[in-house]
């Protein structure tokens, strides 16, 4: 069975799921559980928490380049994404420590503002478009996110956000283990 068409209404609704999620991963978390180690990761719940916002922050990113690579020939696109595959272990390693570094900055009540400003950002950004915009999209380099494809629609691009965060919360170690 095919997964049913996402729409711009449902890409806003997960969009707003997810920023209450994260005010509440944020106001329950206690210093010693941001310290705490992720399950999966090598990072601490803080850096985590900054990657699961740096995910929509990167699609923001991402929204210029597909509506750009998106009217092209699709073999720009293609091009591009094996160019940029190519770089798969620096990404990794840029993405990793990009996210150390970003949880010093962002925390607290500092995090929950960037996180959102970055989804009203996104809100706005989305009603814009057009639904011929929507339904463009570009090759996507897939090794270096689980959630690429190797052709993404730009609303595939929103929907992308969520996907990571979902992903990355069931990574969290917020919550006390059972002893």
């Amino acid at each position: 069975m095919s997964e049913p068409q996402m729409d711009r209404q449902a890409i806003h609704a997960e969009m707003e799921q997810a920023r209450a999620t994260f005010h509440a991963l944020v106001l329950q978390a206690s210093p010693a559980a941001l310290d705490r180690a992720s399950e999966g990761t090598r990072w601490t719940n803080q850096q985590l928490l900054f990657h699961m916002l740096f995910g929509y922050m990167i699609v923001r990113r991402l929204l210029p380049l597909v509506r750009t690579l998106g009217r092209l020939p699709d073999g720009f696109s293609r091009r591009f994404a094996r160019m940029l595959s190519a770089t798969t272990k620096p990404f990794h390693v840029v993405n990793y420590l990009g996210s150390c570094g970003g949880a010093l900055v962002f925390h607290g009540p500092r995090l929950t503002r960037k996180f959102d400003r970055t989804v009203a950002a996104l809100h706005r950004n989305l009603d814009d478009e057009t639904d011929e915009a929507l339904a463009r999209g570009m090759h996507f380099p897939v090794d270096w996110d689980p959630f690429f494809t190797d052709k993404m629609s730009l609303l595939e691009v929103y929907h992308f956000g969520t996907q990571h965060f979902d992903f990355h919360q069931r990574q969290l170690t917020i919550q006390q283990p059972a002893t």
